[in-house]
């Protein structure tokens, strides 16, 4: 499943690369999702990629609001985020960005590329002219939780969610 990570030390690295995601990602990205003990409860990387993957991927990329953000390192993806951009009334007003789905295979971990990966992120959110990057995080996910405060954020916030059942047709969300 992992590609063989570079043999060198994390300070002889090259420096990481960073595109949008294409449609030839996407079986690597749900693999990526399904590689982590709370995916592999909700995704379903099977075989091939199904219908449902695939109308979230066309959904995403026609949305000019919405990034899937690849970090690569040798030409091998090694991570991506989603990076989505929100119109608000508050704060009077402009964007924020929300940061979900973040996963950086683990044979990449620990050489710098989460942390690269957002850098870019953050860069394109003041690119846009967001005045805010939110993100959540699971409260399962406690090495997750703090690799995201050492990156200066903050919990200021309790996040809930509601799962919705799914309708025959229609995508998780």
């Amino acid at each position: 499943m992992t590609p063989d990570a570079p043999n060198r030390p994390p300070q002889e690295l090259p420096p990481p690369t960073f595109r949008e995601a294409t449609r030839e990602d996407l079986p690597r990205m749900v693999q990526l999702l399904a590689h982590d003990p709370l995916g592999a409860l909700r995704e379903s990387p099977g075989d091939g990629v199904s219908p449902a993957y695939e109308a979230a991927f066309q959904a995403i990329a026609a949305d000019p609001n919405h990034q899937l953000l690849v970090v690569e390192l040798e030409g091998t993806m090694a991570g991506f985020l989603q990076l989505s951009f929100l119109p608000h009334l508050t704060y009077e007003g402009g964007l924020r960005a929300q940061i979900e789905g973040v996963r950086v295979d683990e044979a990449f971990r620990s050489r710098g590329l989460g942390e690269a990966l957002f850098g870019e992120a953050i860069r394109r959110a003041r690119e846009r002219g967001c005045h805010m990057v939110q993100l959540t995080t699971d409260l399962r996910r406690p090495d997750a939780l703090r690799f995201y405060e050492r990156l200066g954020f903050q919990a200021t916030h309790h996040g809930m969610k509601l799962h919705l059942p799914r309708e025959e047709g229609h995508g998780s969300g």
